[in-house]
């Protein structure tokens, strides 16, 4: 299973002035794809941290490496400067990218978000990219995603506002995924069991994942009650559906037992 690390960088994240909505997305995203997330960090706008950050991403040879923010045309948008540095790789104007940040400027000027298309210093920022990069086409906004490639890793650099994230993400960055994650299929089922104490479902809960050890199972505990009745989520991933699905199902058959055992029943599974 490919690693997936993301870093976030925005000083707006870190102050709370602006909800990060931005990771949950992506992690489910890439959950679909039977991909696994194994790390998120957020850190301000600042070079030298996401430097580190990258770099260390790297150094963990993490299979695919997403980077959120930091790709506008202000002086604060660094995040693809750092990438280039973390890779030791120079800053060039890339054709493509620059094709792309002219083409959104025409059209923003047609529909009058903006007075004059004009390709200004502060814009043709955007379509620097680090050597050996591709960009990623923004159906959305100015900014062209980044793909870079290394020998351990890929790196996907994605704008942070959440539209134009999403833009990229379900388009030019499609073929990508599928290429990383081939034919990895992610399930998920949720039972609903007639129990109202986290204490009394732990034992089982950790006896059958030891027994299932491809199958993930998490009970969600939120409040305290005498109607409550808990929801426990079982899920796997796996190279193809048949195996994925046979996992999913001994889990779940064997739940089921062990519960009975202790007198407590399931009153509903449902697949997610």
């Amino acid at each position: 299973m490919i690693p997936v690390e993301i870093v976030v960088t925005g000083n707006e994240l870190l102050q709370g002035d602006v909800l990060d909505t931005n990771t949950n997305w992506v992690c489910r995203r890439i959950t679909r794809f039977g991909g696994r997330v194994e790390r998120a960090v957020m850190v301000r706008d600042d070079m030298e941290a996401i430097v580190r950050e990258v770099r260390s991403c790297l150094d963990r040879a993490a299979g695919l490496i997403i980077t959120i923010g930091g790709m506008g045309p202000t002086q604060d948008d660094v995040t693809i400067a750092a990438v280039a540095a973390a890779t030791h790789r120079p800053l060039s104007l890339h054709p493509d990218a620059l094709a792309i940040v002219r083409r959104q400027y025409e059209r923003f000027a047609r529909e009058g978000a903006v007075d004059d298309p004009t390709i200004t210093p502060a814009r043709e920022k955007m379509a620097l990219l680090p050597a050996g990069a591709t960009p990623l086409d923004n159906p959305v906004g100015a900014a062209p995603g980044v793909l870079l490639e290394t020998d351990s890793s890929v790196i996907v650099c994605l704008p942070g506002v959440p539209a134009e994230l999403k833009g990229i993400f379900e388009g030019a960055l499609q073929p990508v995924l599928q290429r990383l994650f081939g034919d990895s299929v992610f399930l998920e089922k949720l039972a609903t069991v007639n129990c109202k104490d986290e204490s009394v479902l732990a034992p089982v809960l950790k006896a059958v994942a030891e027994r299932h050890p491809d199958v993930y199972l998490k009970s969600r505990a939120q409040r305290f009650g005498a109607d409550v009745r808990f929801r426990v989520t079982l899920s796997t991933t796996g190279p193809s559906r048949e195996t994925a699905e046979r996992r999913i199902t001994a889990a779940t058959e064997d739940f089921q037992r062990a519960l009975s055992a202790i007198g407590v029943s399931i009153d509903a599974i449902e697949e997610l």
